[in-house]
């Protein structure tokens, strides 16, 4: 988990990191995992939900926009209160009132209850992601900081690869104790979250400080790492807010709303494109093919990651990976036979998920303390604006013409957008993407 460690490294390092990466990724991870999981899971419910409730795709699409409207809204506050109440006490929170919430979305009857449920959800998730991101930067110095990064992301793919199978299942679970199967969906996706929140409560560490299972010579190995993290900081003028307002911050934030532009139209209209890319006959059959592009990503966004370390590089990964997003859109939009439709599918997936990978190296080695709680929120906000912005824009164009051509021709343009934005940064003296992989080398 922890590969090699630079020459430099302090007796003792792989060892403390190792130990490290072993109490806490792999509950990162499955956090993550659900987190994602009951953020996507309305797109495999609309499979069946869509009629039940009589919602258009502009409905549907409006009921996806209104979930990041309140996780926007309520992104950065919830950051700083994790700083202020600590990572094992704040994440707990969040765990549980969002698996309440996701899983009493069960009980809407309507369009407008299901408007409410999903805002309520996204002000209850928010924080979540870059909280766990901020929550790593205490643990893992720079050098080691990349890897745990890309480990947590491969969490999106693969609930979005399980997700698939396991929802496909559970929608033929209709009529079950009188109980639709979109109903069902909800409770059994929902309800693993408040568990792990709790579970959350008491396996977590604020602080290595506070670790009973570190030695006290590995706090102070690990403490001595982070200081001179601290001690390389640039000097920087104006406070936190004047520096998050930096050019290259907002270049990048910018960049990655047009990448989740994509994301988004994957994890909420991937069932609903395949099914009409393929005319899938059962819903099972759709869940089970909806998995092999997000099951393709996981595995080329590690392989992705690793070739940025190997190379010493995040920009031009970052525009390279856009750009097979961009070709896999074009595919499912131009190919005349439907495997080579599914072949697009495959590559816009794999490219957007491994663009996010080496993405987030960048906005660190630009922002630190204060500025980097901000910062990052900051970018996840904005970002995140596109998953607000994509669904409803997707929905209404789909309406409108009958198919999705409209508006994978609409995120493709985004795409072009970001890769331009991400060049600018790239060729900028002194901008993130060209400081050496050397001080925060890594999968992320």
């Amino acid at each position: 988990m922890h590969g090699q460690i630079e020459g430099g490294a302090a007796p003792g390092e792989a060892a403390m990191i190792g130990k490290i990466s072993r109490r806490l990724l792999w509950f990162l991870f499955l956090l993550y995992m659900f987190s994602f999981l009951d953020r996507i899971n309305i797109g495999f419910a609309a499979l069946s939900m869509n009629r039940s409730l009589g919602l258009s795709a502009t409905a549907f699409g409006l009921a996806s926009t209104v979930f990041y409207v309140g996780y926007v809204a309520c992104e950065i506050p919830s950051n700083l209160l994790l700083v202020r109440y600590g990572a094992r006490r704040w994440l707990a929170r969040i765990m549980v009132t969002w698996g309440i919430i996701s899983a009493g979305t069960m009980l809407v009857d309507g369009a407008r209850e299901l408007y409410i449920a999903r805002f309520l959800l996204g002000i209850a998730e928010a924080g979540f992601a870059p909280g766990v991101l901020l929550y790593l930067t205490t643990w893992f110095p720079p050098a080691h900081r990349g890897r745990a990064n890309g480990l947590l992301m491969v969490a999106q793919p693969v609930a979005m690869a399980l997700g698939a199978s396991v929802s496909g299942l559970i929608l033929q679970m209709d009529g079950i104790w009188g109980l639709q199967g979109w109903r069902w969906l909800f409770l059994i996706e929902g309800l693993p979250s408040v568990v792990l929140g709790f579970v959350t409560w008491f396996y977590l560490t604020d602080r290595p400080g506070m670790a009973r299972w570190l030695s006290g010579r590995e706090k102070t190995l690990l403490a001595e790492r982070l200081d001179e993290e601290a001690a390389a900081r640039p000097t920087l003028a104006g406070g936190a807010w004047r520096t998050i307002l930096q050019r290259d911050v907002l270049l990048l934030c910018v960049a990655y709303f047009c990448l989740v532009n994509s994301l988004n139209a994957i994890s909420t209209w991937l069932p609903q494109i395949v099914r009409q890319v393929l005319a899938a006959r059962s819903l099972a059959y759709v869940g089970f093919v909806s998995a092999l592009p997000a099951a393709v990503a996981a595995v080329v966004m590690l392989l992705w990651g690793f070739s940025s370390d190997r190379h010493n590089e995040r920009g031009w990964h970052t525009v390279a990976a856009l750009a097979l997003t961009a070709i896999g859109w074009v595919l499912v939009i131009i190919a005349p036979l439907p495997e080579l439709r599914l072949f697009g599918l495959v590559c816009a997936t794999s490219g957007a998920f491994s663009a996010m990978v080496v993405f987030w190296p960048l906005p660190p080695r630009i922002l630190f303390g204060t500025a980097r709680a901000v910062g990052l929120a900051l970018i996840s906000s904005v970002g995140l604006m596109g998953s607000a912005v994509s669904p409803a824009v997707i929905g209404f164009l789909r309406d409108l013409t009958g198919g999705f051509t409209a508006g994978l021709l609409y995120i493709t343009a985004l795409l072009v957008v970001s890769m331009v934005l991400v060049i600018i940064v790239n060729s900028g003296r002194g901008g993130p993407a060209r400081v050496k992989a050397t001080s925060d080398a890594g999968l992320a």
